[in-house]
């Protein structure tokens, strides 16, 4: 009975511990990006003079975004960078998305527009746009994405500079922000996406990029073999064949980008289990790679995710024991009177709090209003937790048995009231 004793306390404090220690160190390593990286530079606003303007290639992959493709693309034209070329690719749509690209390609010499007969997916997409681009750097954002006309040279200036730069992850912002999920989400960005990024580039490298704006030298993406049309999150997928090649992947805060989310339950549980199963397909595909020395740099983003794996396994474990113990008699000292003890979960309660707030507070050079949205970020350790974990659980057994070479294509995709 003792070690079965031992086994739950440990398991116990790996719960509770895990998300405490990473919450600290991703605030630590922020801020430290911050305070080296960003508290002195301009804001979006004021791009940086660069030595030359290369010639940039945006790309826009689309299906199905007849709602949001004049406003996306009509942004778009409205760059500030000097030198730039649009491509769009009308990926199998049945809807009114080959149309309004072609009218608008017609309205306008910039944008050259690609149609696929049948859905071939986003990184089939990617690849064909990249090879027929003209510029050496690519802008690749989604069909309903907002950029901001400085976005492209804040982005540029990395490449400019870091002869070892493959690609630049951009700074996604919310815009579905009128129901809790939505209000929620834009907190999320900040404190969990956007504070991860900064401390991973501290310590290393970054486990992804953002799909929904990026930017990339085109030789380093023919250096890796450009992306994987098999593997359901391609940025997750490119970014790691980037880095494992020793190509450098940049977080540039000031390249904003308007983004809509899902706010409904449904919508976020497809987004966040593909997430997941994504980033487990990743895992699985290179590992062999992790034990190689000269991918160590990647070592403290694979071990943070696997235990993340481990944790989510873990916290299911510990509420399945919970449940057992309410509706069954347990032996004395196996019985778990909560799912979260009482000091416990205010310590863990005040720690979310206190890292949404050092978050929004670097976020807020980018971002005004955040803090209207703080109030709301109680919720997130219920909800968000929740559902991260129950995704992970779902998703990796998805990557174990997804049948190899199985093209991933598009899907529908909530994307929120607006």
């Amino acid at each position: 009975m003792e070690p079965l004793l031992f086994a739950i306390q440990t398991l116990l404090d790996f719960v509770f511990y895990y998300p405490l220690f990473m919450a600290y160190l991703w605030m630590i390593g922020g801020l430290d990006y911050f305070l080296r990286r960003e508290f002195r530079k301009a804001l979006p606003d004021e791009p940086p003079e660069l030595p030359f303007y290369p010639k940039v290639s945006i790309i826009v992959p689309c299906h199905n975004e007849s709602a949001h493709l004049r406003e996306t693309i009509g942004y778009l034209f409205k760059q500030k960078y000097p030198d730039f070329e649009i491509i769009a690719v009308n990926d199998g749509s049945n809807d009114e998305t080959g149309c309004i690209l072609d009218d608008m390609g017609r309205e306008n010499s910039r944008l050259r527009v690609v149609h696929f007969e049948t859905n071939q997916g986003k990184a089939m997409g990617l690849r064909m746009a990249s090879l027929m681009a003209q510029g050496e750097f690519l802008i690749c954002i989604d069909g309903d994405a907002l950029l901001d006309p400085h976005a492209v040279c804040w982005m540029v200036r990395h490449f400019l500079t870091g002869p070892r730069v493959g690609a630049v992850t951009g700074n996604p912002r919310i815009r579905t922000r009128s129901t809790l999920l939505g209000k929620i989400q834009v907190g999320e960005f900040s404190a969990i996406l956007g504070l991860i990024k900064r401390a991973q580039r501290v310590y290393g490298r970054v486990f992804t990029m953002s799909g929904v704006v990026s930017a990339f030298r085109k030789s380093a993406l023919h250096h890796v073999g450009y992306w994987s049309i098999d593997m359901i999150t391609e940025d997750i997928d490119i970014s790691w064949r980037l880095q494992l090649s020793h190509w450098d992947i940049r977080f540039e805060p000031n390249a904003l980008c308007w983004i809509l989310m899902p706010e409904t339950l449904a919508g976020l549980w497809k987004q966040r289990l593909r997430w997941a199963q994504g980033g487990s397909e990743v895992l699985l595909r290179y590992l062999h790679h992790m034990f190689h020395w000269r991918s160590r740099r990647m070592w403290g983003v694979y071990i943070e995710y696997f235990t993340s794996i481990v944790w989510s396994y873990g916290m299911l474990t510990v509420a399945l024991v919970w449940l057992w113990g309410r509706l069954f008699p347990m032996p004395f000292g196996l019985q778990l009177p909560t799912l979260v003890p009482a000091w416990s979960g205010v310590v863990l309660s005040l720690t979310c709090l206190l890292q949404f707030a050092v978050a929004m507070l670097l976020d807020s050079r980018y971002e005004r209003g955040l803090g209207r949205c703080y109030y709301v970020m109680i919720w997130y350790p219920l909800a968000f937790w929740l559902i991260n974990m129950l995704t992970i659980v779902v998703g990796l057994p998805r990557a174990i048995f997804k049948k190899h070479g199985e093209r991933a294509v598009w899907a529908a995709t909530d994307r929120g009231i607006y």
